[in-house]
């Protein structure tokens, strides 16, 4: 690493070397050479004389050794990638330097190359994602039973299970998930389209043959790994479907985001926490600190990734006609960006869900203090059952519930409300007996177990058992 000059931290701290690689100029340059060696093989598999078996070897023999700074010498001179490394290929491919890029335009290579490394992107992201599906359905198979408090408004409210909580960030991926297969059958070869689209010079290449013309598109398209071509196109692919895809990205990242806040939050109560490594720093100053940073990092990202999308709607609006320049400085950035981000985000997703913690001992405390509030229904009815008026027992048991929760709040003291309706002798219930009415937490979360068994043996695991395939293999160590 230069440490005299900036360095992109997703690179250097947050990514994969799987994402990095396909970024990579070495991927983006050898794929412009394999466009070239695909269109020159198509040509000459169409009958044009002017591309023989020779020189389609001679580019075979040097698709991989890319000499970047005679290239990078070039460009300096005529300011212009494409044509800069036409020029390094055509020294090292001398015999066939003539037919190189024959027919194309700089989009024949720079599109077809961004379609092929966002293909091979878009199956890592789906990838990572199903695996934080299935650490996650392990962790809701767990402590499907486990109540704890529900939260609405970030008030206390009616008890769920820590694992009916957790389908919630299952069912957002699951979403996701169909946004990205959705995606995948949108991503099209460019293929051979010619200058503005018309496939003019392709067309008097092969001397007004049409059938051949349309050949060629979809055989290159072909020969680069696409089972559809865009049917039509100006200069470059619909810039459509870089705003589609940084959507989908983004959503990824509200996702991620609802999750890791949710974690941050669990954190503050000691209920819930993301792993803590043995040596870890909370704070500089604050020794005693165990900051949920992997969740705080999860959030930035997401942030981050979420404001791309409108950058995307831009460059879609603002292509003029056939095209203009001013989409291919920002998607040089935007587009790494996206799915750099991406895969930081979900690489963080997998680390925190293969081991995450749960207190029950502290969820319990939490329960304990507000159930006798959530319970006064409960303790109402059996009052009735005893032969009590229900209007009567209703206010009583207003009565006193609005006084322990003042004495709760002004003087700091606990959640007394079972003393003390056990002490009025209107309530034909001894201390013991109220507490049995409430000892047993599973009542009161409804069918959150039962949901949470069902969400995974039906929704959940036939999606993973499609997706076996791609479980595990998940590199999710950090590195800072």
């Amino acid at each position: 690493m230069n440490r005299d000059i900036y360095q992109e931290p997703l690179v250097s701290r947050y990514t994969s070397p799987e994402m990095q690689e396909l970024f990579s100029e070495c991927f983006k340059f050898t794929t412009w050479r394999r466009c070239w060696i695909a269109l020159a093989e198509a040509q000459h598999e169409l009958g044009l004389e002017l591309v023989n078996q020779e020189m389609i070897d001679e580019l075979k023999a040097h698709a991989k050794d890319v000499d970047f700074e005679v290239a990078a010498a070039k460009e300096k001179e005529i300011r212009h990638d494409v044509m800069a490394h036409v020029y390094a290929y055509g020294l090292q491919c001398p015999k066939a330097e003539g037919i190189i890029h024959l027919g194309a335009t700089s989009q024949f290579v720079v599109c077809n190359t961004d379609l092929i490394i966002q293909k091979k992107a878009l199956q890592l992201i789906k990838k990572t994602l199903i695996n934080t599906i299935a650490n996650l359905s392990t962790f809701c198979r767990s402590y499907k039973d486990l109540a704890t408090l529900g939260f609405t408004h970030y008030q206390p409210a009616q008890p769920t299970t820590v694992g009916k909580r957790n389908t919630l960030y299952i069912q957002d991926l699951l979403m996701d998930l169909e946004y990205i297969e959705a995606l995948e059958q949108q991503v099209k070869a460019r293929g051979a389209k010619g200058t503005v689209g018309t496939q003019a010079t392709f067309l008097e290449l092969f001397q007004g043959d049409h059938g051949k013309v349309r050949e060629l598109d979809r055989l290159v398209s072909e020969k680069l790994g696409f089972a559809t071509v865009f049917p039509v196109t100006g200069q470059t692919y619909p810039r459509k479907l870089d705003m589609k895809t940084a959507e989908t990205l983004a959503g990824i990242g509200a996702s991620a985001h609802k999750f890791a806040v949710d974690v941050r939050l669990l954190s503050n109560l000691k209920v819930q926490e993301e792993p803590f490594a043995k040596k870890q720093v909370g704070s500089s100053a604050m020794a005693y600190k165990r900051n949920p940073m992997r969740s705080e990092r999860m959030t930035g990202l997401a942030r981050k990734l979420m404001g791309l999308p409108a950058n995307f709607a831009a460059t879609a609006a603002n292509q003029w006609f056939e095209r203009t320049l001013d989409d291919s400085a920002i998607r040089r950035m935007d587009m790494a960006q996206a799915y750099l981000l991406t895969d930081a985000i979900l690489k963080l997703y997998v680390n925190i869900t293969s081991d995450m913690v749960v207190y029950p001992k502290q969820v319990e405390r939490y329960l304990r203090a507000e159930l006798p509030f959530m319970s006064t229904e409960k303790i109402l009815m059996e009052c009735v059952e005893k032969g009590e008026s229900r209007q009567e027992m209703h206010e009583v048991i207003r009565e006193h519930s609005v006084a322990a929760g003042l004495a709760v709040k002004e003087q700091g003291l606990e959640n007394d409300l079972l003393n003390r309706l056990a002490d009025d002798e209107r309530v034909p219930f001894a201390l013991d007996e109220l507490d049995g009415m409430i000892s047993n937490y599973q009542e009161f979360t409804g069918r959150a177990a039962e949901q949470t068994d069902e969400f995974l043996d039906e929704v959940v695991a036939p999606i993973l058992e499609r997706y076996q395939d791609q479980l595990g293999g998940i590199d999710a160590s950090l590195k800072v």
